[in-house]
C-alpha cells in the first residue's frame, strides 16, 4: 500500500500495556469463531468454556487487575501503530464523503490499541477474540499481535490484509449508524438460532463489501493500491471463512453453525464492494441466503 504522507488520525487509543482483572467477555470481531468453533462445531454447549477462559483471566491478572506495563516503543510496534492510524484517517475521509452524499453526518469511531485483554462497554474481551467493534462506545478494538497471526496462523500477510481487517470492523461502525446493526441485534431470542446465524452470516458479510467500498474510494482518492495488495486482503478474507476455519478445527464444517460466511462468500462480498464502490450495491440482506 501507498501510505507515505497519509495524515495519522488522530481518534486512535493507545491502551497497550493495561491490564485488566475483570472476567473477560468475547467480542464479535473477525477472529471469535476461533476459540469456540470445535464445541459448536461438534454440538456442544461453549458455555462452559467461555466460562472457564474468563476465570481464568481474572486468576491470572489479579484481584486488582494487576500492574500495568510499558507501552511497546520498539520500531516495529511503533510502525504498526502509525499505519493503523493512517488507514484509520483513511476510512475517516472515505465515509465522511460517502456519508455527505446522503446529506448525513459520519461520526468517526475512535480505535483502541490493546495487549491481551481489555474492557470496552460491551464487557471485557481477550485478544484471542480478535479485532471487534463495539456498538455501545462505538469503537473499534485490536491487539496488534493479531497481525502476526493473520501472518503465521492463516497465511495472509501483508500490508492491505491488515487494512482489510480494521476497514471491515470499521464496516460495522457505518452498520451502526445506518441502523442495520441494531435491527440484527434485535432478532436475538426472537427467532430461532439458525435464523440468527444466517443474519449474522449476511451482517459479516456486508462489512465485507463495506471494506472493499472503501478500498475503491480510498483508491481513488489517494492511489494507494500496489501490486498484489488486492490479492493480500483476498488471502485474509479467504483465511477467515468459517467453512475454512471449521475445516481447519475439526475435519469437516456445520454449515448451520455459520456466523461469518464461507471462504468464498466473504472474498465475493468483498470483491464486489472494491467493484462498485456504491452503498445501493451492499445489501446482503435481500438476496436468498443460498445465494449470497
Amino acid at each position: 500500500m501507498r501510505l507515505d504522507g497519509g495524515r495519522e488520525s488522530g481518534n486512535v487509543e493507545d491502551r497497550r500495556g493495561q491490564r485488566g482483572g475483570a472476567p473477560l467477555m468475547l467480542g464479535g470481531g473477525l477472529g471469535s469463531i476461533v476459540l469456540i468453533i470445535i464445541v459448536i462445531a461438534l454440538g456442544g454447549d461453549p458455555r462452559p468454556l467461555l466460562q472457564n477462559m474468563a476465570n481464568n483471566a481474572q486468576q491470572n491478572a489479579g484481584p486488582d487487575g494487576g500492574e500495568d506495563v510499558a507501552i511497546p516503543q520498539d520500531d516495529h510496534s511503533q510502525k504498526l501503530k502509525k499505519f493503523v492510524a493512517v488507514v484509520l484517517a483513511d476510512t475517516e475521509d472515505v465515509w465522511t464523503d460517502v456519508f455527505a452524499e446522503q446529506n448525513k453526518q459520519y461520526p468517526p469511531p475512535k480505535l483502541v490499541l490493546f495487549t491481551g485483554q481489555v474492557q470496552s462497554a460491551c464487557g471485557f474481551a481477550s485478544a484471542a477474540s480478535g479485532p471487534f467493534y463495539c456498538p455501545e462506545d462505538q469503537k473499534v478494538y485490536i491487539d496488534l499481535a493479531f497481525y502476526d497471526e493473520l501472518q503465521s496462523r492463516f497465511g495472509a500477510p501483508g500490508d492491505f490484509a491488515q487494512a482489510y481487517v480494521i476497514a471491515h470492523e470499521i464496516g460495522h461502525h457505518v452498520q451502526n449508524q445506518l441502523g442495520i446493526l441494531q435491527k440484527v441485534h434485535a432478532l436475538k431470542g426472537r427467532v430461532s438460532d439458525e435464523e440468527y446465524n444466517q443474519a449474522s452470516v449476511r451482517l459479516e458479510l456486508q462489512a465485507d463489501f463495506l471494506a472493499g467500498m472503501w478500498a475503491n474510494h480510498a483508491q481513488k482518492m489517494r492511489d494507494i493500491l500496489e501490486p498484489g495488495d488486492l490479492e493480500e486482503a483476498l488471502r485474509a478474507a479467504t483465511a477467515i471463512g468459517d467453512d475454512t476455519l471449521q475445516r481447519q478445527a475439526t475435519g469437516h464444517v456445520v454449515p448451520d453453525s455459520f456466523t461469518h460466511g464461507t471462504s468464498s462468500q466473504r472474498v465475493r462480498w468483498f470483491r464486489k464492494g472494491i467493484q462498485s464502490g456504491k452503498l445501493r450495491d451492499g445489501d446482503t440482506f435481500k438476496p436468498a441466503y443460498d445465494e449470497l
